[in-house]
């Protein structure tokens, strides 16, 4: 990181005049057929994204016993999945759905911009979580003490504050390219690699920086995850008891999942992306980033306990809210 700022800072001292375009046209999933159907799909995807982060979002609010630590991470996912979604469909349904392939070129620093900044603190959420699993199995009686609302904010708050300020140094690197050997970018959104394919002056910095967020976004908290959860498999062996076993393991499924539905369809892009045809290579880093936030609501729903038996009991209030304003309603003036 410090020696993507010192590249930045100096870039910014040249005294240089950048060509920047007007526009961009974003010509992504160019020549599939029945792609309309990609488009229905990824707009079924994206209601069901919304619907189902806002109901964990709005259970965790109503319900005073989710307010707990823990859940303040879940709450963080269910945010960032949500505005994730949010930013991506949207505006990919807006450029090939509708022909609207012409974005200007701050919209499309923009939109790069939130796409990015959400996509990792995806991967970041998974690292708090995991934090809590770790703590919770292998330091039960620290627990209370080690995972805080105090803490969990901060950490949470650090990886915002991180992302956020890479991110922006990114398409500050961007900004100081000159654009002229095309304005086609071979994406579904506005890619930070192929934008610096498009440049004609020194890339240096930022491609230093492309190789450098991956590894501190991605690398370091799969790291982390999975060693979280080998100490966490050590700690288990030394439990006597089978059922102590599979109640902490059940207590860490939800999470597995979802570390399973972010890591590996971005693995497996990265290990055969040579070998990959641009247009499936595509659909698949779209699937990537809209396909998660769908399926978290869902996982942390069915597979954790205390979100189940709060949802049934807001349903219920509900439920019985309206049948009490029913009977009032329905009963008659004497």
């Amino acid at each position: 990181m410090t020696l993507s700022v010192e590249l930045f800072n100096s870039a910014l001292r040249r005294n240089i005049t950048f060509v920047r375009p007007a526009y961009f046209i974003i010509n992504g999933f160019s020549g599939i057929p029945h792609i309309n159907y990609y488009y229905a799909f990824l707009f079924f995807v994206y209601i069901v994204s919304v619907l189902g982060n806002t109901a964990v979002m709005a259970v965790i609010l109503l319900d005073q016993n989710l307010r707990t630590p823990k859940y303040v991470a879940v709450f963080n996912l269910a945010w960032t999945d949500l505005l994730g979604s949010t930013v991506q469909v949207p505006k990919v349904l807006d450029i090939f759905l509708f022909a609207h392939h012409i974005i200007s070129y701050n919209d499309c620093m923009t939109f790069l911009f939130f796409s990015y900044t959400c996509l990792s603190m995806q991967s970041l959420n998974l690292v708090v979580l995991s934090y809590d699993r770790l703590v919770a199995i292998t330091f039960p009686l620290h627990y209370h003490m080690k995972v805080t609302h105090r803490f969990i904010f901060s950490l949470v708050g650090f990886f915002w504050v991180f992302v956020l300020t890479a991110v922006f140094i990114a398409v500050g690197l961007l900004t100081r390219l000159s654009i002229c050997k095309s304005v086609i970018i071979n994406s579904y959104f506005c890619d930070y690699s192929q934008i610096i394919q498009l440049a004609c002056n020194d890339t240096t910095s930022a491609v230093v920086l492309g190789w450098l967020l991956p590894v501190l976004i991605l690398w370091f908290p799969l790291i982390f995850i999975l060693f979280s959860y080998s100490y966490i498999g050590c700690t288990l062996t030394k439990v006597a008891s089978v059922q102590e076993r599979v109640k902490a393991f059940k207590t860490c499924s939800a999470h597995l999942s979802l570390v399973a539905i972010y890591f590996l369809p971005v693995l497996l892009s990265l290990t055969f992306i040579a070998h990959m045809h641009p247009n499936s290579r595509m659909i698949n880093l779209s699937l990537t980033s809209v396909i998660p936030p769908m399926l978290n609501p869902f996982i942390y729903v069915l597979q954790t306990q205390e979100i189940k038996i709060s949802m049934k009991k807001v349903l219920k209030i509900k439920y019985f809210s309206n049948i009490h304003h029913v009977a009032v309603i329905k009963i008659p003036q004497i």
